[in-house]
């Protein structure tokens, strides 16, 4: 568990999403307010979260991100590592005091009346990533920065930033892809007792921005934002709205002093 010091500062908490590692936060650690302590962690399988857990398996991947989360920490999701803050929410409730969503959603398939990735999209990916691992994340990277004005920049900003740590387990690759496929938590979603924000890009191909509207219809009081030229990483490609939105939730939580 990364080190965070005795204060009385409350715990940001940063979950990366598929593919990458908690490295696509570093370059934002020195601009969120210094009011919080902020704590990237790698989801097991990724990055320096080498260690498995067995079985690997949703519930056990949530088991082993609890044990590492300070109670009453302020957690923040992006994509997949969004869908795993949804259930840590739920699941963990002394862990989470507020939530935050980064082009996430608690069901990342399509389904009638729900936008979302269609299924076979899916299935590509996962027979993809069988046959060349690299080449799946690398185009992963470019989808994940598509639609922004700065996509080949963005994709290789991205790349730049998770390769300074391990490269993912193929185990833990191919089980994210199986967590974003068939993990469905509206339900728990709409039952969250924690405040809920959100950022969102109005060019994401993955999470459409139509979602923010059954979103807001599943917990009306979720603080809902999409940043309309921006894609599913926000945080790379417009960096200064981005933490514009983070810094403003963290100050209604921890204000600033000065």
């Amino acid at each position: 568990m990364a080190e965070i010091s005795k204060t009385d500062k409350p715990v940001l908490v940063l979950l990366h999403g598929w593919g990458v590692n908690q490295g696509v936060w570093h370059t934002l650690l020195a601009d969120i307010q210094p009011t919080v302590q902020v704590l990237p962690l790698d989801i097991p399988g990724f990055g320096l979260a080498q260690q498995l857990p067995e079985p690997y398996n949703f519930d056990t991947v949530l088991a082993d991100l609890a044990r590492q989360i300070p109670d009453n920490s302020l957690l923040c999701g992006w994509s997949l590592g969004g869908l795993l803050a949804i259930a840590l929410a739920k699941r963990y409730p002394a862990k989470v005091r507020q939530l935050a969503l980064v082009a996430a959603t608690p069901c990342f398939l399509q389904h009638a009346g729900w936008p979302g990735m269609k299924a076979a999209v899916m299935q590509q990916f996962a027979q993809s990533l069988q046959r060349d691992l690299s080449l799946t994340i690398g185009r992963f990277l470019a989808i994940q920065a598509m639609g922004s004005a700065t996509a080949k920049s963005d994709a290789a900003a991205l790349k730049q930033a998770i390769a300074a740590f391990p490269q993912a387990s193929a185990t833990a690759l191919s089980a994210g892809l199986e967590f974003l496929s068939s993990e469905d938590l509206r339900e728990d979603f709409a039952g969250l007792a924690q405040p809920v924000v959100g950022c969102f890009g109005a060019l994401d191909s993955l999470v459409p921005a139509a979602v923010v509207c059954e979103l807001q219809k599943l917990l009306p009081a979720a603080e809902l934002t999409v940043l309309a030229k921006a894609s599913h990483a926000p945080f790379i490609s417009h960096r200064s709205e981005f933490l514009g939105w983070l810094n403003h939730w963290l100050t209604s939580v921890a204000p600033r002093c000065d």
